[in-house]
C-alpha cells in the first residue's frame, strides 16, 4: 500500500510561488498515476493537475498556465510548482495515488496523503 506525504506549503503573497513535494513509499510513483487535488474551506475538494505512470500531464483550466506538474522517479516524489500564485488558491493541497487509468474524480484515488496548506495573501 502506498503512503504519501505531503510538503512545502505556507504563507505567501499573491502573484508568488511555492513549490509542493510529494514522497511515496510502500510503492513507485514510476508505476502509479498521480494527482494532486486541492479542498478550499466550505467546498468539495478539486482536481488541480495529474500525472500519468509514463509522464504524461494533465491540467485543470483554473490552474493552466500558472502550475505545473512533475515527478522524479528515482527520488519518488511528485512536484507540483505553483507560480502567480492568486487568492482563491488557497486550499489545502492533498498528494493521491492510483493505479491503471488517469482520472480527474477524487473518488478514483484510492491513496491520498494527509496534505499540506497553502495561504496566498492578497
Amino acid at each position: 500500500q502506498v503512503q504519501l506525504v505531503e510538503s512545502g506549503g505556507g504563507l505567501v503573497q499573491a502573484g508568488g510561488s511555492l513549490r509542493l513535494s510529494c514522497v511515496a513509499s510502500g510503492g513507485t510513483v514510476r508505476n502509479y498515476n498521480m494527482g494532486w487535488f486541492r479542498q478550499a474551506p466550505g467546498k468539495e475538494r478539486e482536481f488541480v493537475v495529474g500525472i500519468t505512470w509514463n509522464g504524461a500531464t494533465y491540467i485543470s483550466d483554473s490552474v493552466k498556465g500558472r502550475f505545473t506538474i512533475s515527478k522524479d522517479n528515482a527520488k519518488n516524489t511528485v512536484y507540483l510548482q505553483m507560480n502567480s500564485l492568486k487568492a482563491e488558491d488557497t486550499a489545502v493541497y492533498h498528494c493521491a495515488a492510483k493505479g491503471a487509468g488517469y482520472s480527474r474524480e477524487a473518488n478514483a484515488y484510492p491513496y491520498w496523503g494527509q496534505g499540506t496548506q497553502v495561504t496566498v495573501s492578497s
